[in-house]
């Protein structure tokens, strides 16, 4: 890709280099003007397009996975939903997995662990339960639950009667690309859960107290399980008192008690709230979102599209793309679950932010662009 321009590439094709470039190929080599404007964008390129699931027409579809294959057989039973240009890395956005597991009543997944750390946002059903590192944690819908790189980890679902149904996120499109990944199954299939369910819950779910005295030196939260009732009370409060942003409304992020960061270090999960009628400025910044509708109905307008939604549909922001929210109830809130890269992002001093005036224009609100493109 050649450009006109003094400081990038723009040497022009001749039969002298074609032949010095077959041979510097032969050495495992290249001359990086040809590909310098290319790997060096003047501004982020995302492969990511902007993408809407919508829960509607998945729902069917996972629902007849289980009476296609077992829970034994799968590892996983999981309906998995990718980017119509992250097909070869199976991301639904930049480096983010996403998918859709179901479980029967009394079904119950092998223990296992992994290098990508993982978190569950609950959607339908009564009776999951996961353990994390002999912690049980019993969930229900709306609920959010962390699996953190290297944690012994599995799931079911102790209903008799329903099913369940929850989504799963996962960091494995980055880790893969950091050529990191392990996998490995519990040696005795199945842990042995603690005597106290949601363990975690009960020593570090107070919000306002830590344990005295109790140390934590893990890289991600010991909180492992963070209940709807507690999260939607939190942002009922803050909207009687804030507005929020111009940008997301009001809006929280699932942290570390103990550290008040993110809850885990290559992702993050944040809760919205949009009041009836709202409807949100355009912002982009560096880092990839996947949203999941928790309650009502609205639209979002993301590079340049619109899409609409509805409680339990999925979509996506990637990495700098123009993204607005709206409520379309003028008589009921809308809240909206989501988890992105920002750690990782942040960690890498990567994160920019711009805003959109009235007029079209570009505004700086983050640090780090260097050139707004």
């Amino acid at each position: 890709m050649i450009e006109d321009v003094i400081g990038r590439a723009r040497v022009q094709a001749t039969p002298e280099l074609e032949e010095y470039y077959a041979r510097l190929a032969k050495h495992g080599s290249g001359a990086l003007w040809t590909v310098a404007n290319e790997i060096e964008p003047w501004f982020p390129q995302p492969r990511s397009i902007p993408m809407h699931w919508r829960y509607e027409d998945l729902r069917p579809l996972v629902i007849e996975s289980a009476t296609l294959v077992t829970g034994d057989d799968a590892g996983r039973r999981v309906v998995y939903l990718v980017n119509d240009e992250r097909r070869d890395v199976s991301a639904a956005v930049g480096l983010l997995y996403t998918g859709l597991q179901i479980m029967n009543p009394g079904e119950s997944m092998t223990a296992h662990r992994h290098a990508a750390a993982a978190l569950r946002f609950v959607i339908e059903g009564e009776g999951a339960w996961t353990i994390v590192n002999g912690d049980r944690l019993k969930v229900g819908p709306n609920d959010f639950a962390i699996t953190p790189k290297g944690t012994w980890h599995e799931h079911g679902n102790e209903s008799d009667t329903t099913q369940v149904i929850w989504q799963d996120g996962l960091d494995i499109p980055l880790v893969n690309a950091l050529d990191s990944n392990f996998y490995e199954v519990h040696p005795d299939l199945h842990q042995i859960p603690g005597k106290v369910v949601n363990t975690s819950l009960l020593e570090h779910g107070s919000g306002i107290l830590k344990p005295d005295g109790r140390s934590w030196a893990k890289r991600y939260s010991p909180l492992l399980a963070y209940p709807w009732e507690r999260t939607y009370e939190a942002l009922v409060n803050l909207a009687r008192v804030s507005d929020g942003t111009p940008y997301d409304g009001v809006i929280m992020e699932y942290v570390n008690p103990h550290t008040g960061g993110s809850v885990m270090p290559t992702m993050g999960a944040h809760m919205q709230l949009l009041q009836p009628s709202q409807s949100t400025l355009a912002h982009r910044h560096t880092g990839s979102v996947i949203y999941h509708v928790t309650k009502g109905r609205g639209h979002s307008i993301i590079g340049g599209r619109r899409f609409d939604w509805k409680e339990h549909d999925i979509f996506c922001v990637p990495s700098w793309a123009w993204h607005e929210h709206a409520n379309d109830d003028p008589a009921g809130e809308a809240c909206l679950f989501s988890f992105n890269d920002f750690p990782m992002i942040n960690a890498l001093d990567l994160h920019a932010e711009e805003a959109m005036d009235a007029n079209g224009g570009h505004q700086d609100i983050g640090e780090g662009a260097l050139n707004s493109g």
